[in-house]
């Protein structure tokens, strides 16, 4: 095949290389991929000796090649990131280049390909009906296809496919911001948030199809009495996981540049991230990103529009720690009043709390379920506010009108915290009506049996008894511990539910390790 009709002859043949604006960027990107699809084998040669030095924003070209139809779409399928298409019109049929447009946009769904249409016999495929019907971004003749006008077409065709994977790009990172926004928001602990928060952001930084090889390493760091502690971690920081040395020991960038960064602000320096957050006016932390390749403006871009969502998310955590430690202070305040009154000691609440805690994970309960048992069981006997000194304090038998009255403590205690729509509330309220029913029935007040009591009120006998026996009471004195575990064996399946009495006895050196940390 003559040269003149691959390329032809132009005054100047000198190359035009593209110099790169940004080459420590551009080389981490690869190249660019070109598939040059023709019968002819003679173009295939001629083409990537002409292309062979070409170079656009400082990526180089990676060329590919295709005989047929068939094969083109064989190449689009195995390589969905090629960037211009120079299609021959006629190859194994004299539209064969023509299918392959239509099915790389409508079949494998491909808009981002630059297409470049080359024929020999224009006549074939007049210029006009091809543009008109067909989704390509040029069509030239190879008579009229010169050295120089071929660079144009591919200097234009890849600076559009570059346009586009910049917007495509855009377009996922925000959706993958506003997904990972709603999935953060579910997470209701500071260390849950935080590795979500981390894993987001790493994950935000890889999506481009471009960079599937990304990878990245970093931290959140909390601070806590003066110092911080590295609570989620990824890469190479992972060693680093509740240490409160790596701000000033593993990682020299984060101490050089620490004090230049200001509250709620992303630094950048080539491909590293440090951001500071400030959560509750109380609490400081620190995010810190590292990747193999500088980030752009985009990367920028979408790392500070999804730091300020954890900005929020940081002290939306923190606002929400406070509300239920407060919450919990007044749980614990309330129970230790009545408590006091009936002249048992305050920190019998908190043993009963954390033993509901443990029994209920035993028992299969969600950790949020078991926080919120641990939170409602100290009110367990709040209804004994309304129960007169002289019967409440009697130290010898009572008297069955005064069993009685002491029996009502479950009802007042049921009607004192049920108005509440909170969880924590409604379960206390719950708790209080049910922990003197007896799983054989024969409890109190409304004689229910087995699992028609519910389990955080099982739970919550179980612990109660379980603490009241071990400690001195008004009308009794403590119970030496193989006589405990000797009643709880034998009130199994009558007072409490067996699985719950195994629960504790497999559970018994973590309840015990709580008995010593609040003893009376």
């Amino acid at each position: 095949m003559n040269d003149d009709l691959l390329f032809a002859h132009e005054e100047s043949s000198e190359k035009h290389i593209i110099a790169s604006t940004d080459q420590a960027s551009a080389a981490n990107l690869g190249s660019w991929k070109v598939l040059i699809a023709d019968d002819e084998e003679e173009v295939h040669a001629m083409t990537k000796m002409v292309l062979k030095k070409f170079e656009f924003d400082g990526r180089k070209l990676e060329l590919l090649s295709a005989y047929s139809g068939a094969e083109t779409l064989t190449m689009m399928k195995a390589h969905s990131d090629i960037a211009i298409l120079l299609l021959d019109v006629v190859m194994e049929r004299d539209n064969s280049g023509l299918e392959v447009v239509k099915r790389i946009r409508e079949e494998l769904g491909n808009p981002f390909v630059r297409i470049i249409l080359r024929t020999g016999q224009p006549g074939q495929a007049p210029e006009e009906d091809v543009i008109r019907h067909y989704d390509i971004n040029d069509y030239k003749s190879k008579t009229e296809l010169t050295v120089q006008k071929l660079y144009t077409s591919m200097i234009a065709s890849l600076r559009a496919f570059k346009d586009m994977k910049t917007i495509e790009f855009s377009r996922v990172g925000l959706e993958h911001i506003v997904k990972s926004t709603r999935v953060l928001f579910i997470e209701k602990t500071i260390d849950g948030f935080s590795q979500v928060a981390l894993q987001s952001t790493i994950e935000l930084l890889g999506i481009d199809p471009e960079r599937t090889d990304y990878k990245g390493s970093g931290f959140i760091a909390l601070k806590k009495a003066g110092e911080y502690e590295i609570i989620s971690a990824v890469g190479e920081y992972e060693q680093f996981m509740g240490l409160s040395t790596v701000l000033t020991e593993a990682n020299d960038f984060v101490q050089d540049h620490y004090n230049s960064v200001d509250i709620n602000e992303c630094f950048f320096v080539d491909h590293k991230l440090l951001a500071k957050y400030d959560a509750s006016d109380r609490f400081e932390l620190v995010l810190y990103i590292e990747g193999n390749r500088n980030f752009n403006e985009f990367d920028r871009y979408l790392l500070r529009t999804f730091s300020s969502n954890l900005s929020i998310g940081f002290d939306n955590i923190f606002l929400n720690d406070e509300i239920i430690d407060t919450q919990r202070e007044v749980i614990f305040t309330l129970g230790e009043i009545v408590e006091t009154r009936s002249k048992e000691t305050a920190n019998h609440v908190r043993r009963v709390a954390e033993y509901s805690y443990i029994l209920g994970l035993g028992a299969g309960l969600s950790d949020e379920e078991a926080n919120i048992l641990r939170l409602a069981s100290p009110m367990h006997d709040i209804g004994k506010i309304g129960i007169p000194d002289h019967i409440l304090n009697k130290p010898g038998k009572l008297t069955p009108e005064e069993f009685e009255v002491i029996k009502s403590h479950t009802q007042m205690g049921f009607e004192i915290l049920k108005q509440s729509s909170r969880k924590i509330m409604k379960s206390a309220a719950t708790i209080a009506l049910q922990h003197h029913e007896r799983w054989d029935g024969t409890g109190y007040p409304n004689g229910i049996t087995g699992e028609d009591i519910l389990i955080i009120s099982r739970i919550t006998s179980v612990a109660d008894v379980f603490d009241a026996l071990g400690h001195k009471r008004v009308y009794k004195e403590a119970w030496p511990e193989s006589e405990i575990l000797d009643y709880m064996r034998e009130q199994s399946g009558k007072m409490f539910d067996p699985r719950l009495v195994e629960i504790l006895f497999d559970n018994l050196e973590r309840l015990n390790e709580i008995k010593e940390q609040y003893p009376d």
